[in-house]
């Protein structure tokens, strides 16, 4: 049995909306029934949790830059914590999924709005998650030529990374061997991602339970109806 070592610690999120909470396919299959109202976009406010937090990461071309800059130019975005090895279907490809979704989806039914709408996926594994591997992992999806802009990041070192995990609260454990005490190469953490508006607030956070397309797609709208957008 392994031993896991905190980089830092959580908070879970209920998202304003739901209704009552999801539960798993009766089936045992691991679906997630999402079994709440979905509210069309712009009829609720969604609240001020944070201001979102930078740090020093490196996009898929080994580039230096701060965090903020893929949330600090006016455009609505979700932020995920990943790592590319993850196998748990909940959660990182659970995340990555979801993220194509609505990319998919933005782009062939509001595609006006695409470069208002921006996805970023950081990776916590800054030790086999370099560059080039994040540039295999995000595939045609980094391609920002078209449609919405999706960032996949890193950073140089746990150095970087643990402040950004601290302003998040977001927990990450490295699974060590109890006899050793070394690591075993896995490791756990609860899904979350981060919903932040266009000044750099985050005004919503899902967990794997709450992940729901539809209600992230409607909260994307939601936040670019307040700033006057016009929707098909």
């Amino acid at each position: 049995m392994s031993l896991l070592f905190p980089l830092s610690l959580a908070c879970a999120s209920l998202p304003s909306h739901a209704a009552a909470v999801p539960v798993k396919d009766p089936n045992a299959s691991g679906e997630l029934i999402f079994d709440y109202e979905i509210h069309p976009p712009g009829t609720y406010t969604l609240q001020k949790i944070q201001h979102a937090a930078s740090g020093q990461v490196l996009d898929t071309e080994g580039r230096v830059r701060a965090l903020a800059d893929s949330f600090g130019s006016g455009k609505v975005t979700l932020l995920s914590f990943i790592y590319s090895s993850c196998a748990d279907p909940n959660g990182c490809p659970y995340a990555y999924t979801v993220f194509h979704l609505i990319k998919s989806r933005m782009e062939r039914e509001q595609p006006q709005l695409t470069g208002k709408t921006r996805l970023v996926s950081l990776s916590f594994d800054p030790e086999r998650d370099t560059p080039e591997v994040l540039k295999l992992y995000a595939g045609a999806n980094a391609n920002a030529a078209k449609g919405i802009q999706w960032d996949f990041l890193t950073t140089a070192s746990l150095r970087e990374l643990i402040p950004i995990l601290d302003a998040y609260r977001q927990d990450v454990y490295f699974d060590l061997d109890p006899k050793t005490g070394q690591p075993l190469g896995t490791m756990s953490h609860v899904l979350k991602v981060f919903l932040i508006d266009r000044a750099g607030d985050v005004r919503e956070i899902y967990t794997a339970s709450y992940l729901n397309p539809d209600v992230v797609y409607n909260d994307i709208l939601t936040l670019l109806l307040e700033d006057g957008a016009a929707l098909k």
